[in-house]
């Protein structure tokens, strides 16, 4: 049934229609409207599930990490600064194999402290063994979270996941919204069954103390799961697609690039000033296109240098910094094109919220083809003085 719903609200219907037992979590703008409708939805019993007040982002993942260790499907959501709280615990959810589903609704980090959005704050835990999904709407913020779960929880898999979408720009803004009912998530998403769990009747440890002998193994196998967990998600994408008509069985998206000599790299909300940008240089004859990935963890890189080989420039908008050397979308695109001889450009766009037009875009393909990228794009004149 299609809805014009808020962002944030459209999410929490979803996350409860995906049955979660335990729910923890600490609010902070701009998620707060998630876990503020999830404990109204407790509170009135139209969700049975276990709503944990915590005093902080920390305490919220570490209650998330029990339940889910004792054999409970959970959930959380945070941002910037309890994000970035949570960086400890993230690491052991995922060393715990643990398969987490949380809402990452991006925040600039500060300092200087800043509300508005970019996508620092899950970029920098791109190293942390959680899946990264990034949406460009709230349909797909929304449709992310079944997908999540499935994948998560599968027996191949066994990883914590987050669902990007931008904060503001899509957590407070109605759009319409298909919402699934609950027997067509039932139908899609099957109950949890726990690999293993804590069990008073069957002890076990998990999360232990490794020597040197051992901590790599652990970690190359979190790596080969990651790895895995591709063609899980184009398994659980193409299944939602038969099911519902939204295929998600791509880990990109491509838009009009089958010509295309420039070719934008994006991620998140962003894409669709991007794509009303390319549809008006198109019709100036300037043949740009897009490339959206909207799963960063795995990164999909074979798919990225099959979908830009023909082009002649990249120019990646990178919404984070990896201060001292680029963003850290680039430098993973350049990585999977390395050897073909393709220019790649990044360009540090829209931090902390600053607005991006259709002209910046336009701009930024100018940049592009003329060969002058690397840049933060649109600092202040008095800065650049």
């Amino acid at each position: 049934m299609m809805e014009i719903m808020e962002g944030s609200h459209a999410v929490a219907h979803a996350v409860r229609m995906c049955r979660p037992e335990v729910i923890a979590a600490y609010p902070i703008t701009p998620q707060t409207h998630i876990v503020e409708a999830l404990a109204e939805m407790v509170a009135n019993c139209s969700l049975d599930a276990e709503y944990i007040t915590v005093e902080s982002e920390f305490s919220a993942l570490s209650a998330c990490l029990g339940a889910s260790a004792a054999g409970s499907r959970v959930y959380s959501a945070t941002t910037s600064q309890g994000l970035a709280l949570m960086f400890e615990v993230c690491f052991n959810t995922a060393g715990m194999r643990l398969p987490v589903v949380m809402s990452i609704v991006n925040r600039a980090l500060g300092a200087p402290l800043s509300i508005w959005n970019d996508q620092q704050d899950s970029i920098s835990l791109r190293d942390s063994g959680w899946l990264q999904f990034y949406a460009e709407d709230n349909q797909e913020a929304t449709d992310l979270h079944y997908i999540a779960y499935r994948v998560a929880e599968d027996k191949g898999v066994l990883l914590p996941a987050f669902v990007c979408f931008d904060g503001f720009i899509l957590s407070h803004t109605y759009e319409p919204v298909e919402m699934l009912t609950q027997e067509q998530v039932d139908s899609y998403l099957p109950p949890y069954s726990p690999v293993q769990r804590l069990d008073s009747k069957n002890p076990i440890s998990i999360g232990l103390f490794a020597s040197p002998d051992y901590y790599m193994e652990f970690r190359y196998e979190i790596d080969r799961a990651m790895k895995a967990s591709s063609q899980v998600i184009r398994e659980a994408g193409r299944r939602f697609g038969e099911m519902f008509g939204r295929d998600y069985s791509n880990l990109v998206e491509e838009y009009r690039m089958d010509d295309a000599e420039c070719a934008i790299v994006a991620m998140g909300s962003i894409c669709g000033t991007v794509k009303d940008a390319i549809d008006e240089m198109r019709r100036d004859g300037q043949k740009a296109g897009l490339l959206r990935i909207r799963t960063f963890r795995p990164f999909p890189g074979d798919e990225i240098k099959k979908a830009l080989a023909g082009v002649s420039s990249v120019a990646v908008l990178d919404k984070n910094i990896s201060l001292g050397a680029k963003g850290a979308v680039a430098l993973e695109v350049r990585d999977a094109l390395y050897g073909s001889g393709i220019p790649v450009l990044d360009y540090i766009i829209a931090l902390g919220g600053r607005d991006v037009a259709k002209k910046d875009i336009k701009s930024v393909v100018k940049m592009a083809m003329a060969g002058n990228g690397d840049l933060f794009y649109g600092l202040r004149g008095e800065v650049l003085g």
